[in-house]
């Protein structure tokens, strides 16, 4: 047991640093993290020691929190709703328009593979999973080139308002 609580000592940092990283919010950072540690606990016997011990932590810390965003995918908090346009308000929809078609504007201009990547994952809903597969990738490689895709957008669109 005091091995386990060592365990617990050295690497809750990390798990739970590489959790908010990933969402962005400590609570859920931390549940997921009591989660990762429960799990990697009644799994311990299935670890191989092929990687270090703090990989084998954030690989059960990411497919707990991707599990997480499947079972809360249709929850939605209330900060997170945009406000909804005046459909009599012309300003408000010739700016939503105009920055509809800007974001599509720089889709159509970036590269290969960022292009086909974002629009897979935003417009067609795959998985990146789905998305590595389309290319014969691995899924790091999709969520990483679609991060990256959005990061050239989202640069390109500084500028923009």
């Amino acid at each position: 047991m005091a091995e386990l609580e060592e365990i617990y000592n050295t690497y809750f940092k990390d798990v739970f640093l590489y959790l908010y990283s990933l969402s962005g919010d400590r609570y859920i950072a931390e549940d997921i993290t009591s989660e990762t540690f429960l799990k990697a606990i009644e799994s311990i016997d299935r670890f191989k020691g092929t990687c270090e011990l703090r990989v084998w932590l954030c690989q059960i810390a990411k497919n707990s929190y991707f599990s997480y965003l499947r079972r809360n995918k249709k929850i939605v908090g209330m900060e997170n709703i945009p406000e909804q346009a005046d459909e009599h308000d012309p300003e408000q929809m010739v700016t939503l328009s105009e920055a509809s078609m800007k974001v599509h504007e720089i889709l159509h201009s970036l590269g290969e593979p960022y292009k086909e990547v974002f629009s897979l994952r935003v417009f067609g809903e795959l998985s990146f999973k789905q998305i590595a597969s389309l290319f014969g990738k691995s899924e790091n490689w999709a969520c990483v080139t679609h991060h990256r895709a959005r990061n050239k957008i989202k640069k390109q669109m500084e500028g923009y308002r």
